[in-house]
Parts: C-alpha cells; sequence; structure tokens
C-alpha cells in the first residue's frame, strides 16, 4: 500500500482546520496508509493551539510545523514538503472547499504514472477578484511557463516521491510551487473534482499577494518581460525612423498636434518607458540580491512529530 501524505499550510482557520483534518482521518484511516503534516504559517488566531490539540489527539497521524512569522502559502508549502514522508504527497487548503473524498480521485489518477496530478473544479467557488486573479495567473503562466493552456494550476494536487524531492532543492527565498512543477517534468495530469463554497473567512489571495504571485511567476522563470521590453523598444525605434521619414519626405500634415506638442508627448512616451524598464531591472537585481543575502524561505519555530523517520 502507497504512504500517502497530506501536506496543509494553515493561515487563521482556527474554524475550519479541526473539521478538515478530522474529515481526512475519519474518511481514510482504515483504508491507507496516510499521515497529516500541518504548517501554521504565522497565524494570528488560535490555529497553533488548534494544531497542537489535533497532535495532541492524533500523535501518529500528524506533524505540525510552526513557522515563526508569515511567509507566504508557497514557503510554507516548502517547509512542509521537509517533512513529508512517503511515496506521495497531497497539498490542499485549510478552507474546507476540497473535500477529503476527493482525494481518491487525485491518488487514483497519479498511479497511471503521471509525477502531478492538479484537481479541476467542475465549478470553481471563488469570489469575483479571486477569479479574476486566478484568470490572469492562469494567462501569466501559460506564458512564460509553457504551461499547457487548458490546465488549470490549482492549488489541491498530488505530487510523487521523484517531485518532492526535486523541489525541495530550490532555495531561493521566492519559491513558487508550480513553476518548479512545470520546469521539472511533463508528466502532468488532471482529474475533475467536487469543490465547495467557502464557509468562513476569506481568501487569504489579497490584491498585493496575488501581484506578489504574478512577479514571482514573470521574473523567477522567465527572461520574457526582459525580451518584451527589448522588443518594444527596437519597435519604437523603428516607429520613430517611419515618422522621421514621413514627415521630411512626404511632408504629411499633422493638425491635431502642433510639432511641440508631438514632440513633448513621444518624450514623455519614451522617459516612462525607460523609468519602467529600469524598474524591472531592478527588479531582477533585487532578488538576486535577496538570493545571494540568503534571504530565508521559511524559520521553523516548532516541530511536533511522532514519525522517527524525520530529522529536525
Amino acid at each position: 500500500m502507497e504512504k500517502i501524505c497530506v501536506l496543509i499550510p494553515v493561515y487563521n482557520s482556527e474554524h475550519t482546520i479541526y473539521d478538515v483534518c478530522s474529515s481526512l482521518i475519519r474518511v481514510f484511516l482504515d483504508n491507507m496508509n496516510f499521515k497529516i503534516v500541518l504548517v501554521d504559517d504565522g497565524s494570528r488566531d488560535r490555529s497553533s493551539q488548534i494544531c497542537k490539540q489535533l497532535f495532541n489527539k492524533y500523535p501518529g497521524q500528524i506533524t505540525y510545523v510552526e513557522l515563526a512569522r508569515n511567509f507566504g502559502e508557497h514557503n510554507a508549502l516548502m517547509a512542509g514538503l521537509h517533512y513529508v514522508t512517503g511515496d506521495y504527497c497531497i497539498m490542499m487548503d485549510d478552507d474546507l472547499q476540497n473535500p477529503p473524498q476527493e482525494v481518491s480521485k487525485l491518488l487514483d489518477e497519479i498511479l497511471k504514472g503521471y509525477d502531478v496530478v492538479y484537481s479541476q473544479p467542475e465549478e470553481r467557488q471563488y469570489p469575483l477578484l479571486r477569479r479574476v486573479g486566478s484568470y490572469f495567473n492562469d494567462r501569466i503562466a501559460t506564458l512564460v511557463m509553457n504551461k499547457p493552456p487548458e490546465l488549470y494550476l490549482s492549488s489541491f494536487k498530488i505530487i510523487n516521491r521523484f517531485l518532492i524531492n526535486e523541489i525541495i532543492k530550490c532555495d531561493g527565498h521566492d519559491p513558487y510551487i508550480d513553476g518548479i512543477i512545470l520546469r521539472s517534468t511533463n508528466r502532468v495530469g488532471s482529474v475533475l473534482v467536487e469543490q465547495y463554497p467557502r464557509l468562513h473567512g476569506q481568501s487569504g489571495y489579497t490584491l498585493r499577494k496575488l501581484v506578489s504571485l504574478w512577479g514571482s511567476m514573470a521574473l523567477n522563470f522567465s527572461l520574457i518581460p526582459l525580451r518584451m521590453i527589448g522588443g518594444l523598444g527596437a519597435l519604437l525605434t523603428i516607429c520613430s525612423l517611419a515618422f522621421a521619414l514621413h514627415r521630411r519626405f512626404l511632408d504629411a500634415p499633422y493638425d491635431a498636434l502642433t510639432d511641440f506638442e508631438l514632440i513633448m508627448t513621444v518624450m514623455l512616451f519614451l522617459i516612462g518607458l525607460v523609468f519602467f524598464s529600469i524598474a524591472l531591472l531592478a527588479e531582477y537585481i533585487g532578488r538576486m540580491y535577496l538570493f545571494m543575502n540568503k534571504q530565508p524561505q521559511y524559520i521553523v519555530r516548532e516541530v511536533s512529530t511522532m514519525d522517527e523517520s524525520i530529522v529536525d
């Protein structure tokens, strides 16, 4: 029987995390060799106390990892993967939107030879901002990471031991799990699952965090933004030359703008482009600086486990 580990990043989920873990144990304890790894990502509510209660109640089933502060979902997943044992790891959220019964669908699909299987919700139960953000995230991932256009990068997925070992090799301070997965394998599967509406609280993905996630994808896994700026610069140069030749030899009338207004418009546009280009280059250099200065992915404050195979 395959050994399964369920990895759950926990953030301000005092109303749901107990039910998530209890449901998983109730459904799979007798039919599957599995454990749960809970990673508290600096929660500000009672999530930490509830995770400890779960560990005390199910010490043989649960490993609890507490981070020193909030590092973000993907950093918390990276931390948890270092404590995952077994053949497969299922990643799922702490909000009860993914029914435990759907785990078996992921497992059945990955046994067909995939390295990763993503869940594809039959109907996405997200608020409007999250749906817009997910759509934009999907378009960027397709552009910069060669993601199959039809694949939805959901947080509810299963990966095998091969991918676990590849992911934890990444030591950058700003990891993006799905980017590492798509960079490591093309054996990617998907399966339709049911998704419930969110019952408590709201998504932790604020607009600021969504923008940060898009930046991680675009800047950590691709040079496309730099190449787009270079292409735009070349296009502007060609257009400027064509405009000069047009005015010089054809003397076409420009009644809408005076020469001064036209020149100032072009100059302001080019100045804006230069500033944007500098900001983009500074972002790349800043990320290199943080990496060279060993900015930590996460800091573990406490680990509670009965698994002797885990070395802290």
